[in-house]
């Protein structure tokens, strides 16, 4: 386990180093010295992101920070981000964005679709019985809610730094959030609201991925009755580029459609809990 997280660091270094270069699999691989296809495999099942996913994804945020922090021209952004046209950018930046280069340079806010992924290269929580592990956040919880945000930021667009912990401190102040944590890294975390059985915020270290934590915590809400209502929760729309598979994962746990929603001038959609699925 260690050598391969080893090695999707040494891959996520390299790519962070040469973010202003034209990447591909071909030249990460031959860049740290590892077959592509190895490589192709064992990023995509650590972090959940093709090589390919994850170098678009820090690009375009990189490039929407130039667009509001610089004077560069878009069109100088777009041969940076490794674009060979303004066009080709633009295309894929309002995908991604839902906004074009131009309207999100005026919004004049910026918000990343992606950040750098930090592992650790010798993970210490692996014990399955994760409810057993699952606690009441508190107050001085809340930078570590911070640094688990910069990691699944993906999962959450247009999320703005402020608004989110004065969110989550109300939450905590209401005991309606929990925490998965090992020493000082903060694994996953869930903030629900009582009343209307809205899960407001529900995120996990993509290293630890795939695990059945979401389950758990799911798991827990539903099993202590913490909640008045049927869960609820806000996700990427069907076929939306943006979506690194959030959607898949509510889905599998058994949420099913409900309304279309505009968040922050995000368009997403609601998804309400119907069954529990026992096929994981």
């Amino acid at each position: 386990m260690s050598n391969k997280v080893i090695s999707v660091i040494s891959v996520i270094d390299f790519i962070e180093a040469n973010l202003t270069k034209k990447l591909d699999l071909d030249q990460v691989a031959q860049g740290v010295h590892y077959s592509k296809y190895h490589l192709h495999r064992i990023f995509s099942e650590t972090i959940g992101l093709s090589i390919h996913e994850y170098i678009v994804r820090r690009k375009l945020s990189e490039a929407a920070k130039l667009l509001v922090f610089s004077d560069h021209s878009i069109l100088d952004i777009a041969l940076l981000a490794g674009y060979e046209s303004q066009q080709a950018f633009s295309a894929i930046f309002k995908e991604m964005y839902k906004k074009t280069p131009y309207q999100y340079r005026e919004n004049e806010a910026y918000y990343p679709l992606q950040l750098r992924f930090n592992l650790s290269e010798k993970p210490k929580l692996k014990q399955r019985d994760w409810q057993a592990h699952i606690q009441l956040a508190v107050k001085e919880d809340l930078p570590l809610c911070l640094e688990l945000v910069y990691q699944i930021v993906d999962g959450f667009p247009n999320l703005q730094e402020e608004e989110y912990l004065a969110s989550i401190g109300s939450f905590i102040e209401k005991k309606q959030v929990f925490i998965l944590k090992e020493e000082h890294l903060l694994i996953a975390m869930m903030a629900f609201d009582r009343s209307s059985g809205n899960i407001e915020f529900l995120g996990v270290h993509p290293q630890y991925r795939k695990q059945g934590i979401a389950k758990a915590f799911l798991e827990k809400l539903i099993g202590e009755k913490l909640i008045d209502q049927t869960p609820c929760i806000t996700t990427f729309r069907k076929g939306d580029k943006a979506d690194p598979g959030y959607r898949k994962v509510w889905e599998h746990l058994g949420f099913a459609e409900a309304e279309l929603l505009k968040e922050y001038g995000y368009p997403t959609q609601r998804m309400i809990f119907i069954k529990e699925r026992t096929d994981e």
